[in-house]
C-alpha cells in the first residue's frame, strides 16, 4: 500500500492537499490517531480494495499525537512504503488567513494565534526534518497547492518536480518575509528617470529593452541563474521541493519586474517549473 502522511502547521493548507489526495485516488482520514495506522493497513490488505491512503496527523490529535514517532517507526520496521508530506507558510500569511476565517488555533491560550503558532512550530520541529516533501503555502493559491502536489507525487524525476517561486516587489513595502533567496537590483539604472518610461513598468516591452540592455543587468541573470540551477540539489537534499526567490527594487514597477520576468524566462528554457508574481503590480 501506499502512504502519505499530511502534516504541518495549522493553516497551512492540509484540508485544500487531502481534497487533492483524494481526488488522486487516496482513501483519506482526516485527524488520524497515529496509533492507529498499522491497524487500517493491516484491514486494508484484507482485500478491502484501498491501495493508497492518506492520513492528516497534526497537534490537534493532542496526547495521540505523540505516539506519532513510533507509529512511524513500526511502518518502516514493516517495510511499508510511506511519505510525510509537510505543509508551512510564514506567520504572516497564517494569521491572515486566521484572522478572515475566524477560527481558534488548536494550541492558543487566550485565544493568542501567535503563541499558538510557535508552539506548534516547536512541536513540528523534528518531524519536519524526517519530511520527504515540504511544501511553503504562503504564496500558493489552492489550485497551486493541488498542482504542486499532484506533480510531487506522480513524478520520479525529483529534479522536474521542483517549483521555483519568483516574486517581483518593491523594498518601500517591505521584504517578502516567505523568501528563500532576495536580489536587490537597485544597481541597475532606473527606467524611472527617463521620463517616458515612468508610467511604464517592466511588463513593457520599452521598459524590459532598457533594463536588459545594461551589461550588469546580463551579468547579473547569467550567474543568478547558475547559482540557482547550483542550489537546487542541495535544497533538495534537505527535503525543500519548492525555493522562493524574490526580486526587489526602490517601488517594485520597473527594474525588478523586468529581471523577474527575464529569469522566468530563462529559468523556464532549462526545463524548470516556475510561477511568477509582481507583487506591486
Amino acid at each position: 500500500m501506499k502512504v502519505i502522511i499530511v502534516t504541518g502547521l495549522s493553516g497551512a493548507g492540509k484540508t485544500q492537499a487531502i481534497d487533492c489526495l483524494e481526488d488522486m485516488g487516496y482513501y483519506c482520514i482526516d485527524n488520524m490517531p497515529p496509533a492507529l495506522i498499522k491497524s487500517f493497513i493491516d484491514l486494508s490488505a484484507e482485500g478491502k480494495g484501498i491501495d493508497k491512503a492518506a492520513f492528516v496527523i497534526d497537534v490537534r490529535g493532542g496526547r495521540l499525537f505523540d505516539d506519532l514517532k513510533e507509529s512511524l517507526d513500526e511502518l518502516s520496521k514493516e517495510e511499508i512504503d510511506y511519505k510525510i508530506l509537510y505543509l508551512e507558510a510564514a506567520d504572516k500569511t497564517l494569521l491572515r488567513r486566521y484572522n478572515e476565517t475566524r477560527r481558534v488555533h488548536p494550541l492558543s491560550e487566550g485565544g493568542s494565534v501567535e503563541l499558538g503558532l510557535k508552539k506548534e512550530r516547536e512541536m513540528l520541529s523534528e518531524l519536519r526534518k524526517h519530511a520527504d516533501f515540504i511544501v511553503d503555502t504562503s504564496n500558493m493559491k489552492s489550485a497551486q497547492l493541488w498542482e504542486e502536489i499532484k506533480n510531487l507525487l506522480t513524478s520520479d524525476e525529483n529534479q522536474k518536480t521542483f517549483l521555483i517561486n519568483i516574486r517581483s516587489f518593491g523594498y518601500k513595502r517591505g521584504t517578502p518575509m516567505s523568501a528563500n533567496l532576495v536580489f536587490d537590483v537597485r544597481f541597475i539604472p532606473n527606467p524611472y528617470y527617463v521620463k517616458s518610461l515612468r508610467p511604464l513598468t517592466g511588463n513593457n516591452a520599452k521598459v524590459s529593452k532598457y533594463v536588459l540592455k545594461q551589461q550588469i543587468a546580463q551579468d547579473f541573470l547569467e550567474k543568478a541563474v547558475d547559482m540557482i540551477d547550483m542550489l537546487i540539489p542541495f535544497y533538495m537534499k534537505e527535503g525543500k521541493y519548492s525555493l522562493s526567490i524574490a526580486i526587489g527594487c526602490t517601488g517594485g514597477q520597473h527594474r525588478s519586474v523586468a529581471i523577474a520576468n527575464e529569469l522566468n524566462k530563462r529559468l523556464q528554457a532549462m526545463g524548470k517549473r516556475t510561477t511568477l508574481e509582481h507583487r506591486e503590480l
